[in-house]
């Protein structure tokens, strides 16, 4: 029988907050990843993007791309899991969840919307510039 892997973290506090804040502006990535993606990475089938392998250390580290809207994957990029695979101490090694700075700033603060995605405070003149390009480009 096969052993199960076991979930660690890089640092707990700030994956908690990313994760936190994928359930908040993105609850279906969020869904995805809690009931979908997890449970089979615990499994010991590893998804995503193999990114790079250290036969030294034992480690294989991959990219997961979580499902998200078009227009957000547009202004911010796609929402990306990136994790460790330990694979003689049956451990992942969850590091983080990009956009980081996004996600981070909104457990920090309560993001505001514009034409239905969500803005960052730090750079909203930008994002709301990108979304008007975007909805000018598809008319």
């Amino acid at each position: 029988m096969r052993e199960n892997y076991i979930f660690e973290y890089l640092d707990e506090q700030k994956f908690k907050k990313c994760e936190r804040s994928v359930k908040k502006y993105n609850m279906f990535a969020f869904k995805k990843l809690v009931f979908d993606f997890y449970p089979k990475m615990k499994e010991g089938k590893f998804l995503g993007e193999k990114v790079s392998e250290n036969p030294d250390k034992n480690t294989i580290s991959y990219e997961l791309t979580l499902p998200a809207d078009d227009l957000f994957t547009k202004v911010h990029g796609e929402i990306v899991l990136h994790y460790d695979v330990y694979t003689n101490k049956n451990i992942i090694l969850l590091k983080t969840i990009e956009p980081e700075d996004l996600f981070l700033e909104g457990h920090a603060t309560e993001l505001g919307a514009y034409k239905g995605v969500m803005i960052s405070k730090e750079n909203a003149d930008k994002d709301m510039f990108k979304i008007n390009l975007l909805d000018l480009l598809n008319k």
